[in-house]
């Protein structure tokens, strides 16, 4: 038996094909690794409640969600990052004044400034999570919030990176950009883990296929970069894979020894 590792992979176009379904390889694959002894752990842009039935079907209580700023270590918060209120709400004044609905996002719930918008259900159906966001343009007052998301077209987001520095802006939709606190990211989620765990560098692994996963795959010694994943992505990435459609998960481990 190989030694034992923690592994982390991300959900969309890595765990979840496009269409959002799981492989019966990958499946098959994550319960191998836990039957050998390996720690297996989601690293996530979404929310907690955005991926509780795939925790669910593979049996896993170990993830970072919003790409570092909400951890959970065997089902317990060990470390959250929340956004700059103040500076929240400034973004969102801007936003709102230039036409451009958010969506705020805490551990439990998420919440839109405005009734309704295309872009959000444009972006929002894309995950096929079964929910959308209700109104509440108040719902950052009070509450320890994890993540934002701006919606606007391509570039656009460009006038909020210059002028507001505390933020991170990272699009995952032609329409979308998610908002983060500044220099939080998967890896840096990743390391509070691996550190309650007690694995070396040597001893962890990432998988990950989107410009979210860039960080982690650059800093994560043993790191995979699926087949269907863009070029910046692989090229930061020590393995690269084939695409998830085409067994991508269980043809990593077996190249990196795991299984």
């Amino acid at each position: 038996m190989t030694e034992r590792s923690v592994i982390f992979f991300d959900i969309d176009g890595t765990l979840l094909t496009h269409d959002k379904k799981l492989p019966y390889s990958t499946k098959e694959a994550i319960f191998k690794l836990k039957e050998n002894g390996h720690v297996v752990a989601i690293a996530t842009g979404r929310a907690p409640f955005m991926f509780e039935e795939l925790r669910k079907e593979l049996d896993i209580h170990t993830y970072v969600s919003y790409n570092g700023q909400y951890c959970v270590l065997n089902g317990e918060v060990i470390h959250t990052n929340p956004l700059n209120i103040p500076s929240l709400e400034k973004l969102t004044e801007m936003a709102l004044r230039n036409g451009h609905p958010v969506v705020f996002m805490d551990h439990e719930d998420m919440k839109a400034n405005v009734p309704e918008h295309d872009y959000i259900t444009e972006s929002i159906a894309t995950l096929k999570v079964g929910r959308f966001p209700t109104h509440d343009p108040h719902y950052y007052k009070g509450r320890d919030l994890y993540q934002t998301l701006l919606f606007c077209p391509e570039g656009e987001e460009q006038q909020y990176e210059q002028e507001y520095k505390d933020f991170d802006f990272i699009r995952w939709h032609p329409v979308s950009v998610d908002v983060l606190p500044k220099g939080g990211s998967k890896a840096r989620g990743i390391e509070k883990i691996a550190a309650k765990l007690g694995f070396p560098e040597e001893r962890q692994y990432a998988f990950g296929d989107g410009l979210n996963d860039i960080e982690m795959l650059k800093t994560i010694k043993n790191s995979i970069a699926m087949g269907n994943a863009e070029e910046m992505v692989k090229a930061v990435a020590k393995h690269i894979t084939k695409s998830v459609e085409e067994d991508g998960i269980l043809h990593g481990l077996k190249m990196v020894g795991l299984l």
